[in-house]
Parts: structure tokens; C-alpha cells; sequence
């Protein structure tokens, strides 16, 4: 029953895909009429169905624009797929359908667009485009944007037929350990999903049917497992056997293969050893689990750098004078080098010469104990004094982050000898070096800086790592703005 209504929900969902898309042809389409003509064309003047259809793209971008969709599993269903996930691959099936547009008009010519003078064109600034162009430009904004929002509301709808009990889907839990119950709380939290834990199945053999676990009734052991199945068939099962009964997977596997249900298995793995988030990959058919995995791998890394070589040059060529403003003052102001230098660890436990204005007095500088700076040291010169409690003392890491040492979001770097002392106190501690150390951090812009709580630092680094995105990055170097240069806890 269940399957035929997700068929169902296929189509109304495929229907509505198809209706936003149209909408936003038309709508991108109004925009090149707009920005070109300057007029909306009369009633009459538009000579037939096919002409719009043609001129607002709409035969060759919906059919196209769907089976992208398809094509990225955005009809599939993952009810324990969060919103952002499912963002993420309909703008990329959004990009695909402009590509194939574009493809499609470069086969069969720009003609194809049709309705407009090719010799006219609208501009913005010294930029000119012609018609094809802004069209396809207000369609690669309105589409994506529609798409998310579409699916958001159909979310929302959903959402609410849930709550009423209706379009659930009803699962069965192997396993009655800690890892069971860990899933049916974790499933009940999470009631947008739509997934409903009907029953628990022990992960013993022999075992008579027992008072509820976690509000659920307990059916009887696996070797009841096939009577459980035919009197009470669920739309999938989740497989939470506690390690000790991990031998047993493969033999469960091979007889549940005589059901048309939906498997899923939940590795018995204490979050204490995955502070990280978990993946899931396959190699020749050979699933591969990954409980740590830099986030900065493929892509996300190469976006990452993007980004820290503009901001670093952005950040050169703005606090270029002031630099060399604090450099002369240091320079007449007490004896020594401009630019203290000092080893510090970064991804994958690599060692560099962190750079930063000499803020201490020179002859104890490369001899004091690893140990942060305390409030009043008297080590600290006057200018030193302003330039720590204004950050300004760390504009040199710019050329860290140009050259590839450090990022411009990280968590903090430290000494190799407090790195030492840390990682077997401190669980997780080495986890921080999966990223690039940082000139500001998750931590920073929450005010721990300085001599503050080790523990709390650790965990919002690690919530950065987790959580990585490059919108985090942007949010962190805006906050920065406002709470990274000047803080109480900067001295």
C-alpha cells in the first residue's frame, strides 16, 4: 500500500517540478522581453502555442529540467534526507539543465530562442548581452531558487499529513541493545522523516515476546524472524545488532534476501570514537564506512583554497600600509626583529614558521615555555600591548594563507610541544589537524581565545570540522568583523 502511495507522491511531485520549471521559464522569459524590448508584446502579436513555447524554452527546459531531477534521485525515497542535502542536488540538477540548454541551443542554433532582433542587446555597465544570454541567466536564478522553495512547501505539506498520521512508513529494529534504542529515539526526534518504528525484533534467538522497549512491543527473537515478517510485514528494517552478535550479520542478510524490503544497517559504533561525521562510499561493490575523512577533500578543498588566496590578497592589498605602519613603530619602538616567527602545526601534523608581529620583548621571546600569554605580562611592550588586544599583531598570517600554510578559517594553530602534551589528555585533540589551521575559527568569534577552557575550544573546533561548508567560512569571516579584532579575552 505504502509503495503505491510513494508512486503516487512521485507523480504529484514530478507534476509540480514540472509546473515550477514552466514558471520559470516564462518568468525568465518576461525578464529577457523586459531588459530587450522594453514592452510586453500584445495578445496578438503572439502568432501561436508553439512560438511561446519556443521563445520561453519551455519544450526543451521542462522535460530536460525533470529528468535531471530524476537523474540526481530527487525521486527517491529518502525520507531521512535533510533539507540541505536535497538543495544541494537540485541545484546541480538545475546546473545540468542549463548545460543541456545550452548544448541544445548551440546545435540547433540561437534561432531557436526566436522572438527577438539579434542586433539588440541589453547592458549593464560596459557588459552587453543579447537576448539567449539573459535569458538563460534569469532562468539559472529563478529555477534553482523556485525548485528549493517548491520543495520546501511540498516538505512542509508533508510534514503535516505526518503529524496527522497519514503517508507513514513503518519499520522493524533488529536489535533490543543500546544501539537499537539509540535508533528508535533518534527515529522518533526526527518525525519529518515519516518513519515509524512498528516493532522490535531481539537480537538473540530464542526469546518469548517481552514488555515494550522504548514503547515498542518486542515480537520475538531472530529465529522467529520469518513468522514476525509474515504476520506483521514492515516497509523496511534496521539492523542495530550490538557487536557481539556481529557474526551473525551475513546469515541475517542472506534471509532477509527473501523479502522485497528495504535493508538498512547501523553500524555499532560509540559516538565517542566518531566526533567527526561518518561516510559511506563503495568500491567495486565493496562498501567502505569512513568515521574520519578530512572535509576538504575533492571540491570542497579546492573552493576552500579559492577562497583563501582572494581573501588573502583582498586582505594584503587592504592592510598593506598598516602593516608597514606597525612595522616601523615596532622597529623604532624597541629593539629586535619586526616579525616574530615560531613553529606551529597545521594539517596532518605538518610544522611551519607562523609569522606575526613581535609583540614581547626580544630576547625572551624564542625561550619561553609553551604557555599561553597571560593578562599584564610584563613581556608584553606598550605597541605589543595594542596590537594584541586589537589582533592586529596577526596581519602577517595573511602570506601564511597566501602561500598555502594556513587557511583563513581554521581552528587555531598551536605549538608542536603543546600538541604533544594535548592529544593524550585531550580525546580528539588531533582530530583539528583533518583542516588547516586558521587565522580566526568557530571558536574565535564564540570569544575563546586566549587562556580560556581548553574542552570548549576542542568542541567547537570539532563542531567546525563536522560542519564545514563554505558558507560556514563566510558567516565565520563576517563574524570576524565584528567580534575577531577586538575581545576581552585578547591580551
Amino acid at each position: 500500500m505504502l509503495k503505491q502511495r510513494h508512486q503516487f507522491f512521485v507523480l504529484l511531485l514530478g507534476i509540480a517540478d514540472a509546473v515550477v520549471v514552466a514558471a520559470a521559464c516564462v518568468l525568465a522569459w518576461a525578464v529577457r522581453r523586459d531588459a530587450i524590448d522594453g514592452t510586453w508584446p500584445a495578445a496578438s502579436g503572439l502568432q501561436s502555442l508553439r512560438t511561446l513555447l519556443q521563445e520561453t524554452l519551455l519544450i526543451f527546459a521542462v522535460p530536460v529540467a525533470v529528468s535531471s531531477l530524476r537523474v540526481f534521485g530527487l525521486y527517491m525515497p529518502f525520507r531521512d534526507r535533510r533539507l540541505l542535502a536535497e538543495s544541494r542536488q537540485v541545484l546541480k540538477a538545475t546546473l545540468a539543465t542549463l548545460v543541456s540548454l545550452i548544448v541544445l541551443m548551440w546545435a540547433l542554433g540561437p534561432s531557436i530562442v526566436g522572438g527577438f532582433d539579434p542586433s539588440r542587446t541589453a547592458a549593464w555597465g560596459s557588459v552587453a548581452l543579447d537576448a539567449g544570454r539573459v535569458q538563460l541567466l534569469a532562468l539559472a536564478v529563478i529555477m534553482p531558487a523556485a525548485l528549493v522553495v517548491s520543495r520546501m512547501c511540498f516538505r512542509v505539506a508533508l510534514r503535516a499529513a505526518r503529524k496527522r498520521g497519514r503517508n507513514l512508513r513503518h519499520v522493524a529494529v533488529i536489535g533490543t541493545g543500546r544501539l537499537g534504542r539509540i535508533a528508535c529515539r533518534t527515529l522518533d526526534r526526527n518525525s519529518w522523516t515519516g518513519i515509524n518504528v512498528a516493532y522490535f525484533i531481539h537480537h538473540h534467538d530464542h526469546v518469548t515476546p517481552t514488555d515494550m522497549v522504548v514503547g515498542r512491543p518486542v515480537l520475538g527473537g531472530i529465529s522467529q524472524l520469518e513468522q514476525i515478517l509474515q504476520l506483521r510485514p514492515p516497509d523496511a528494517i534496521y539492523l542495530a545488532l550490538p557487536n557481539t552478535r556481529a557474526s551473525m550479520m551475513p546469515e541475517l542478510l542472506r534471509r532477509l534476501e527473501r523479502y522485497p524490503i528495504d535493508v538498512r544497517i547501523i553500524p555499532d559504533v560509540s559516538p565517542k570514537y566518531t566526533p567527526m561525521a561518518m561516510t559511506v562510499s563503495e568500491l567495486e561493490g565493496m562498501p567502505i564506512l569512513s568515521v574520519r575523512e578530512s572535509p576538504m577533500n575533492g571540491l570542497a578543498g579546492i573552493t576552500k583554497r579559492g577562497l583563501d588566496v582572494a581573501g588573502a590578497v583582498a586582505g594584503i592589498l587592504i592592510f598593506g600600509l598598516p602593516m608597514i605602519g606597525i612595522a616601523l613603530a615596532i622597529k623604532f619602538t624597541s629593539p629586535g626583529p619586526v616579525v616574530f616567527r615560531q613553529r606551529r602545526v597545521s594539517v596532518g601534523g605538518e610544522e611551519f614558521e607562523i609569522l606575526k608581529f613581535r609583540t614581547m620583548q626580544h630576547v625572551q621571546d624564542e625561550n619561553t615555555p609553551a604557555t599561553w600569554t597571560s593578562r599584564g605580562d610584563a613581556r608584553v611592550t606598550k605597541i605589543g600591548s595594542f596590537l594584541r588586544r586589537t589582533s592586529l599583531d596577526e596581519l602577517p598570517q595573511l602570506f601564511n594563507v597566501f602561500l598555502g600554510q594556513m587557511s583563513l578559517v581554521g581552528p587555531r594553530p598551536e605549538r608542536p610541544e603543546l600538541i604533544a602534551r594535548f592529544k593524550d589528555d585531550w580525546r580528539g585533540y588531533v582530530l583539528r589537524q583533518h583542516v588547516k589551521a586558521g587565522m580566526t575559527g568557530w571558536a574565535q568569534v564564540n570569544g575563546l581565545r586566549g587562556d580560556t577552557s581548553l574542552r570548549k575550544r576542542l568542541q567547537l573546533d570539532l563542531f567546525y570540522i563536522r560542519n564545514w561548508s563554505l558558507g560556514f567560512d563566510i558567516k565565520i569571516l563576517w563574524l570576524t568583523l565584528f567580534r575577531g579584532f577586538a575581545h576581552p579575552n585578547a591580551h
